[in-house]
């Protein structure tokens, strides 16, 4: 499959089977965040994978990742990324975004569901785990409900026209 068929059909899954994720299938996610670029490749990241219900049990009460047999958390040591020197920005987390989409496309090209949480509390969960690193980002992953599946197409219907996406600076800018 090309990589715009990949995209196009990578959609948030918001009902999961209770089905487990194959642990072959999970090795192939954590190569796809292993492969992931990062700035200047310091690789700031570390994966927190929960599959336990114990753990899963636990992290509902900070987050709602729908069920999903698999949760991966990317963690970040934000002052280990790289910093650009103008600003001091640290890219922990833009890399851990990378990582987050690679994995989140290797989820869709095993016939897997996903859905990116960004509504937590990084400190709660924190706390809850005895987490030293920050928590940049959360996916939910497992096989979706059939009727889950959206359309392709969607994309023509909820998407901004590409139009809108092009930006053109004040001309006596330029």
């Amino acid at each position: 499959m090309d990589f715009l068929s990949l995209a196009k059909q990578r959609y948030s899954t918001r009902q999961f089977q209770s089905k487990k994720v194959e642990q072959q299938k999970i090795d192939a996610i954590i190569e796809a965040a292993h492969v992931a670029p990062t700035a200047a490749n310091l690789q700031p990241h570390k994966l927190f994978i929960l599959e336990k219900e114990q753990d899963l049990s636990k992290l509902s009460a900070f987050a709602n990742f729908y069920d999903a047999p698999l949760v991966i958390m990317v963690l970040a040591e934000t002052t280990a990324s790289w910093q650009r020197p103008f600003d001091k920005k640290y890219f922990a987390d833009i890399d851990c975004s990378i990582v987050t989409d690679h994995m989140m496309l290797e989820a869709t090209s095993l016939g897997l569901g996903s859905v990116w949480i960004g509504y937590f509390s990084p400190e709660e969960i924190k706390k809850a785990f005895c987490l030293d690193l920050d928590v940049v980002s959360i996916l939910a992953i497992g096989y979706a409900q059939e009727n889950a599946a959206l359309s392709s197409e969607r994309h023509q219907q909820t998407r901004k026209p590409i139009s809108k996406l092009i930006y053109h600076p004040k001309k006596e800018c330029i």
